[in-house]
């Protein structure tokens, strides 16, 4: 059952002439992305048009209907791949007429009543074959209440609305399928996916994690901290916790394993460290920008509001793995560590990008220029060496690439688009933020946690993207209404997307891991999510307390840092009960009480956490050491 809802459409092995016709037809396409963001200035409805209709094209062709689709290109999917093109091609020719119709007030041409069909029709075909049933299921009832939701009682329902007013609010305007999230796609995400395909394709994955193998490969437990660190990195670039599982798992999963480690514990550890690199800055995945956009909220403030948090997450994570691999004397191998020298003698041109990305956010340049210099920075510096020097056929590998990794991301942001014009439509935001009012009665902390299990549930199978735009629209309007400041409260939505991905019964994330783990896909979410804890209990934490976002006086923000920092860490030790000597129930009790004081935005509550878990700590440490002692003569 869980399986038909997350299963998409089998990508196509197509024989060599064929894929590389069909590469060089996608590169093709990302220049044109290139052109159209960087060079022109493009009306954002024709703009989002022509990218979802190319991208169409393009899918139809590179992923079968069915996970057991033949790589052999049957005559429907070229018939819908051809839609696609004509649609496009008929936009694009009456591309000033559409601008210049007036929405709901010039009536439908028979041209433009087919096309409009046919586009959305095409939409949630390409929705199915990206994203599996779950999320077209939901797009489906969403379009069934706005034509239907006239019938419910109140207050449910709505006026009665036409299929004509539905497809020119979903496919005329730019508040349907041509919307925010496309338009993030078509612009910014697209080009930074570009970047993470160009450092991939020279060599940067590997030098990532030989960076995080020399930082953390020789100290107990070095293979999982490996994981944790390579997977934060590469997440940050791909905002895909599913691809990050397969791109950095298939290497970390095994190690581990070899190494001694169970193979639920090494999965989860990827699977934990893979989900949090969509809250890594400074690229976080598409998700954010959509947020940025979504908020009005300049992306430079989300990132930089958005980092200590997601360094306390991985810091969970982290000290977990340690935490663990002390108790179980789990050793690295030394044969599995680069040196230093050969680390940096060719990656240290993988810095430049990175530098360059930093430095264009900082000095206030927009997402699109930053990731544009972000691509450049790559392809700039994988030429300066011979050894990541990337070939002409390499370059335009790495072009129709970007376009093949961004079909499943385009489909999801193209249906996520309807559900906000047909929510826009029939106000069933504002409504069902009433109704969570209603449930939690206005009272702030249980109206988070109930948007924090909606989100969740929002998003088991769901792109991040998607959980996180359906969350925005439907939540997000609950929490405004109780005078949560804007930027806080989609951060907390945006968390609970993210962790949607490996959160039972779906938690698509494992699912992945499962099937190089060898491992059960359940076992594995339950254990990730006992590593992700201090990610569940974080977005509470910074809505209340603003200055673990960084947006309060230095002061506040010094204090919340510091008890943020040590309250990741008790929270890690009460979890796994052990620090080089057991703890009592009573003491893991009495963590888990200050670590929630030391983030509490009142000086005294936060500063009385800090000083006890200082306090808890520093015994630690002395009984660790007198036991350490105790077994020297032993041995």
């Amino acid at each position: 059952m869980i399986g038909s809802l997350v299963a998409t459409g089998r990508r196509r092995k197509l024989a060599a002439g064929s894929q590389r016709a069909l590469i060089a037809v996608a590169a093709v396409f990302a220049t044109w992305v290139i052109y159209a963001n960087l060079f022109t200035i493009s009306d954002p409805l024709i703009l989002g048009i022509l990218f979802v209709c190319g991208i169409y094209t393009i899918m139809f062709v590179a992923i079968g209907a069915t996970p057991n689709a033949p790589d052999r290109i049957p005559f429907y999917d070229w018939a819908l791949s051809a839609l696609s093109l004509i649609c496009g091609v008929y936009f694009f020719l009456n591309a000033g007429a559409i601008a210049d119709r007036i929405s709901l007030l010039h009536p439908f041409t028979v041209p433009q009543l087919f096309f409009g069909s046919a586009l959305l029709a095409l939409t949630l075909e390409a929705t199915r074959r990206t994203t599996g049933l779950g999320l077209t299921g939901v797009v489906v009832l969403f379009l069934l209440y706005n034509q239907f939701g006239s019938l419910l009682p109140p207050p449910f329902g709505h006026g009665v609305s036409e299929y004509t007013y539905l497809l020119d609010i979903l496919v005329f305007t730019t508040d349907g399928v041509f919307g925010v999230p496309i338009q993030v796609v078509a612009s910014y995400v697209f080009l930074f996916v570009m970047f993470g395909t160009f450092l991939s394709k020279a060599g940067g994955g590997e030098f990532f994690f030989n960076v995080a193998a020399l930082l953390t490969g020789r100290s107990r437990g070095g293979p999982a901290k490996i994981a944790v660190i390579s997977s934060g990195l590469y997440g940050t670039m791909s905002g895909s916790p599913t691809s990050d599982v397969v791109a950095t798992g298939s290497i970390t999963i095994p190690v581990m394993k070899r190494l001694g480690y169970k193979a639920r514990f090494a999965a989860a550890v990827e699977v934990a460290a893979s989900t949090g690199g969509s809250a890594m800055p400074p690229i976080m995945g598409s998700a954010a920008f959509i947020l940025a956009e979504y908020t009005g909220v300049p992306y430079q403030e989300v990132v930089y509001a958005a980092l200590v948090p997601a360094l306390l997450y991985y810091l969970g994570v982290f000290a977990q793995v340690h935490f663990r691999a002390v108790r179980e004397d789990l050793r690295p191998s030394d044969d599995e560590i680069p040196s230093a020298a050969d680390t940096f003698r060719t990656g240290w041109v993988f810095l430049i990008p990175i530098i360059g990305i930093v430095a264009a956010l900082m000095a206030g340049y927009s997402p699109t220029f930053t990731a544009g210099v972000g691509v450049l920075g790559a392809v700039v510096a994988s030429m300066l060496l011979k050894a990541t020097r990337l070939s002409p056929w390499q370059i335009v590998e790495a072009l129709g690439e970007t376009t093949l990794r961004i079909l499943p991301v385009a489909g999801a942001c193209a249906a996520a688009g309807l559900v906000i014009g047909g929510l826009s439509m029939t106000g069933l935001g504002m409504k069902a933020a009433n109704v969570i009012l209603t449930i939690s009665n206005a009272e702030p902390t249980l109206t988070l946690l109930i948007a924090a299990v909606v989100t969740i549930i929002l998003g088991l199978g769901m792109p991040t993207p998607s959980a996180y735009i359906l969350a925005a629209v439907l939540v997000g309007p609950a929490l405004a209404k109780l005078g949560f400041p804007i930027l806080q409260s989609h951060l907390f939505l945006l968390y609970y997307a993210v962790l949607s991905a490996l959160t039972p019964p779906i938690a698509v994330a494992a699912l992945a891991a499962a099937a190089i783990a060898d491992e059960d896909a359940f076992k594995i979410a339950f254990s990730a999510v006992r590593l992700a804890a201090v990610g569940f209990l974080l977005p509470f934490a910074f809505v209340m307390n603003p200055g673990l976002l960084l947006l309060a006086d230095p002061l506040t923000n010094l204090v919340a840092v510091t008890g943020g920092v040590l309250g990741a860490a008790a929270i890690a030790i009460s979890i796994e009960g052990s620090v080089g000597v057991t703890l009592s129930k009573l003491e893991r009790l009495a963590l888990t009480v200050a670590a929630v004081a030391a983030v509490i935005p009142m000086m005294v509550v936060s500063v009385t956490g800090i000083v006890v878990i200082l306090g808890l700590m520093a015994r630690y440490l002395m009984l660790t050491r007198a036991a350490s002692a105790e077994e020297k003569p032993a041995e």
